[in-house]
């Protein structure tokens, strides 16, 4: 393998590392709008808040006449419409409709709390990758040295 060949590698497993990063804390900054307002009622739009969801698709390059991943990334975030709002008897909140109920987001802070700590693990994992690399590469150059 050809030193070009072998860096080459080297810096696509950086930038793979890289992506997975940058759609994590995407992901991470979603979930927490999402936690800070799971019992918001009323949104400038109108009606409780909706949660939000941040979907990750391939970053697919050539390579040799062939597609391959060279990551993730994060699509636009996206709005969870099929998701029911709850609803809660409360006449005296000030967001009750005439029958007393109100509308609460369709956020289920139990499963935001379990994605959270699935993204942190992801984000932690594509850190620690990070990490081997940039020691591959200081090793590296030191056996130039």
């Amino acid at each position: 393998m050809s030193d070009v060949t072998s860096a080459s590698k080297f810096f696509t497993g950086m930038r793979i590392c890289a992506s997975g990063l940058s759609a994590e804390r995407e992901r991470m900054d979603v979930i927490a709008e999402n936690l800070a307002n799971a019992r918001t009622t009323r949104t400038p739009g109108g009606g409780p808040y909706r949660r939000k969801v941040v979907l990750f698709e391939p970053l697919l390059e050539e390579f040799e006449g062939h597609q391959r991943s060279g990551g993730v990334r994060a699509t636009p975030v996206q709005v969870d419409a099929s998701t029911e709002f709850e609803r809660v008897l409360d006449p005296g909140h000030p967001d009750a409709d005439k029958d007393g109920m109100v509308l609460y987001p369709n956020v289920n802070t139990v499963m935001e709390m379990a994605d959270l700590i699935t993204s942190m693990r992801a984000y932690e994992a594509n850190l620690t990758a990070q990490e081997n690399f940039t020691k591959m590469a200081e090793r590296a150059l030191d056996l130039l040295r």
